[in-house]
Order: C-alpha cells, then sequence, then structure tokens
C-alpha cells in the first residue's frame, strides 16, 4: 500500500537529517577547538609541538615593578619577552639527560603530581617530604649517577645559559643560577600538598625574588607521552600557550606583575620538564653549585 511505502521513506529521511545535523554538529566543533587551540579555551598557540622551531622571540614591554630593583651595568635585563627555540640541544642529549632524572627519581617521588629532582641541593621528593638525596642515599649515589651524566648536565646547562644570554643581549658570564633549579615530573595523581599544584597562574618574580630569568627545557612531547601539561602565558585577550616537545627550551623574563605563567593540568602520562632560573648576580651573594641544569 502507499502508507506501507511512506514509512520506510519518512524513517529513511529522518535518519539523514539526524546524520547530516550531527555531521554539522561534529564540524562546528571542530571549528570551534581549532579556533580556540584545544580544550582549555586557549586562543592562540606560541609554539606547535610539530614545529621545529630555530628561535622564536616575542620581546613584551617592561613592568614598572622592575624600577623598584637594584640594576646592575652589563648583567640586569635590559628587556623582557618570551623565545621558543628547539636548537638549544638535539633529541638525542634531551633523552639522556631525561634518562639521568628518571634514574633520580626513581630513588623517590612524590605522593601528589609532581616530584621534583634538584641535583644541586640535592632535594628529592619522597612521599609529602623531600630529603638531600647525597644525604639519604650515602655512597649508593655513586653507582646511580656517573661523572658523565654530571658533564652532560654541565654541558646542558651551560647551552641555555648563552641562548638566554643571547636573546636577552646580555652577558653570559654575568647570569648564574639561583634557586631553585630541578627535574620535575608531573602526572594526573592528585596533589597532596601546595608543592604538587603545579597549575596555578604565578609570576616567578614575585615568586623567587631572586629570578631574572627563567628556562624550561622539555624532555618529553606533548600528546605523545602526555596530555594537558601545556604552558599557558596568561594575558588580557588571547592567551598564549606552548605545547612541550623533547629538547624544546622555553625562556622568559616576565613582565613582573602583569605577566603570569602556568602549566595546564591533566597529565595522563607524565611531562617532564627541567627549570632553572639564571639571575644577574648580586654583591656578596654566594654564587650558586657549579654542578646545575640550566
Amino acid at each position: 500500500s502507499t502508507k506501507s511505502v511512506q514509512a520506510p521513506r519518512e524513517v529513511q529521511t529522518k535518519w539523514l537529517k539526524t546524520a547530516v545535523l550531527g555531521a554539522c554538529a561534529v564540524l562546528a566543533g571542530l571549528l570551534l577547538w581549532s579556533r580556540l587551540g584545544g580544550d582549555d579555551g586557549i586562543t592562540e598557540v606560541l609554539a606547535h609541538r610539530s614545529e621545529i622551531l630555530p628561535g622564536r622571540f616575542i620581546e613584551v614591554p617592561c613592568s614598572e615593578d622592575y624600577d623598584s630593583h637594584r640594576r646592575f651595568e652589563g648583567c640586569s635585563p635590559r628587556k623582557c619577552g618570551r623565545g621558543v627555540t628547539d636548537t638549544v640541544i638535539s633529541r638525542d642529549e634531551a633523552q639522556r639527560i631525561r634518562s639521568i632524572a628518571e634514574k633520580g627519581l626513581s630513588l623517590g617521588g612524590s605522593d601528589g603530581g609532581a616530584s621534583i629532582l634538584d641535583l644541586h641541593s640535592g632535594a628529592l621528593s619522597v612521599g609529602k617530604h623531600f630529603v638531600n638525596l647525597y644525604r639519604y642515599f650515602g655512597d649508593k649515589i655513586q653507582t646511580v649517577f656517573s661523572e658523565e651524566d654530571f658533564q652532560l648536565y654541565r654541558d646542558v646547562r651551560q647551552k641555555v645559559q648563552l641562548t638566554i644570554a643571547q636573546a636577552f643581549g646580555i652577558s653570559a658570564s654575568s647570569l648564574h643560577l639561583t634557586k631553585p633549579t630541578f627535574f620535575s615530573r608531573i602526572n594526573s595523581t592528585q596533589a597532596q600538598t601546595a608543592h604538587d599544584e603545579y597549575w596555578h597562574a604565578h609570576v616567578d618574580k614575585v615568586t623567587y625574588g631572586s629570578f631574572d630569568y627563567t628556562s624550561l627545557l622539555y624532555l618529553s612531547d606533548y600528546l605523545d607521552d602526555f596530555g594537558g601539561g601545556r604552558f599557558v602565558f596568561v594575558e588580557e585577550g588571547a592567551d598564549k600557550t606552548v605545547e612541550p616537545r623533547a629538547g624544546g627550551t622555553l625562556l622568559r623574563r616576565p613582565r613582573a606583575g602583569r605577566q603570569a605563567g602556568l602549566h595546564t593540568p591533566r597529565c595522563p602520562r607524565s611531562l617532564l620538564s627541567q627549570h632553572s632560573g639564571p639571575r644577574a648576580p648580586l654583591p656578596r651573594v654566594r654564587r650558586a653549585l657549579s654542578l646545575r641544569r640550566g
């Protein structure tokens, strides 16, 4: 009958409309996701993980907050900005540095999502606390780290230090490591202490008064090794994000009270990065130990 013929056609038409509407919704979602730059509403990607950047530097106005700090000719910062480069170290060096961090972190680990290893001071996350790994493990450390490990660590630090000096137009010999300087391993474990809450927006110059420059050397790849974990520059209008890439180096001298940075949470695997804070030396202030990562 006519009704029996129309019924399948109506069902077919209904499903076709549903499929078209569904496809349009998916397309709209993809366009919105692309426009925002990801699931966190970030509007602009400063560096994609697929890019190999010889160097990208964006200068930003410095805050007047810096005027209240003492200045030293030849080492005090002259400009503020952020830079990203993938040519400071090779992928092979990144893997070797990562293995050093993994060996050290295997001796402990935080109960929360962020574990810290500081080869300079010996600080190591263990549970909810920190221990001095050189005192805690004693001679055992000699079987964990080799002299080649420490030499590679020094070499990489010097490369990052030179890159910072060139980017900001200052003397590399005037830069000295301040503290804290550390490897960090970040995962999705629920935070147990304030130290585990790495995702809060902050200004390094405010949080660590001795910092004039900060560098992050990434040792794993966004989306391949972990999810989340992008670095975000929080700004009015459009935030800027950096997608970590093993061997990629992020350099920054913040606009003091006006520019904040953070890492986005939700890392299902692990983000392993290397942080350092070279600074301009102050008179009669003892230099940081030479065995440190940059």
